[in-house]
């Protein structure tokens, strides 16, 4: 099911909204700043470009997604639950004892997870081995990793960019959800990473500047990124942590805190008013 209508997409990315608000309000604890600024990413993903079977969760040619950022957990659940992987009545267990759905990815007991998630700075050295096996095996899958930008501080990160160029893996496509804001501040001021485009060059990617909240750029970004050869593609997009509730928009607060029920209300109202 691949949906190339815009308007549907945003729809799409204002229901996963919706849901990542509601399960992080049950659970009482979670992390809705950064889930709400990837929510659009993730919806162009696997709503539009990824090779998918929600039926065969564990196709061995299916495109795989790498969730750097684990805490971003409840944007990747309200996804794959959107897309038919497991039933959306299960969000609301988010963070529960028994429940599935831990803080961070679980490969072992979520449907659709390709990796479990969640030590910062991991998840791009998984993901080129990922992008190698696919091209030592001929598999053909591409392999797509999100990346905080906070996350980039880490530097596993720029050892891993290393090797993403020096083995050509023009199947792998990074992208960083640059909200600029982590769980200390504003990420320029806690520790500068930029200029991030310069930076990514000099590693030997092609890079694509987006606004990560625009679908039809991240649509035409995707497409590009398929098209280059021997080397690999990051997509730096520029966006709002918080996206979509006013009182959470570029609020370094919201980054892991769940809200009350008055905020809840208001949040919910927002999203379900307006496309956001």
């Amino acid at each position: 099911m691949k949906i190339t209508n815009i308007e549907e997409l945003e729809k799409t990315a204002k229901d996963i909204r919706i849901e990542i608000i509601k399960s992080i309000y049950y659970a009482k604890s979670g992390h809705p700043g950064g889930s709400l600024s990837c929510a659009d990413i993730l919806t162009v993903l696997y709503f539009n470009q990824m090779n998918i079977n929600p039926k065969e969760p564990n196709s061995p040619s299916r495109d795989r997604l790498v969730l750097s950022k684990g805490h971003g957990a409840p944007a990747l659940y309200s996804t794959l639950a959107n897309r038919g992987f497991f039933p959306k009545e299960e969000l609301i267990n988010l963070r529960k004892i028994d429940s599935k759905l831990q803080g961070h990815p679980d490969m072992r007991k979520v449907p659709g997870v390709d990796i479990s998630t969640g030590s910062l700075g991991q998840g791009l050295s998984i993901a080129n081995g990922m992008a190698l096996n696919s091209k030592l095996n001929k598999d053909g899958y591409r392999v797509y990793c999100i990346l905080g930008d906070g996350e980039l501080q880490e530097g596993q990160v720029w050892e891993a960019l290393m090797s993403s160029a020096h083995f050509k893996l023009d199947n792998l496509c990074v992208i960083v959800d640059n909200n600029n804001l982590q769980i200390d501040g504003n990420v320029d001021k806690v520790m500068n990473i930029y200029p991030l485009r310069k930076k990514f060059e000099s590693f030997g990617f092609n890079v694509i500047d987006v606004d990560g909240h625009d679908i039809k750029e991240l649509i035409n970004a995707f497409d590009e990124a398929k098209t280059v050869k021997k080397k690999p593609t990051a997509i730096i997009a520029k966006t709002i942590k918080g996206k979509g509730v006013s009182f959470m928009e570029n609020v370094g607060g919201w980054h892991g805190k769940a809200p009350n029920e008055e905020e809840y209300k208001q949040a919910i109202n927002e999203l379900t008013t307006k496309i956001v």
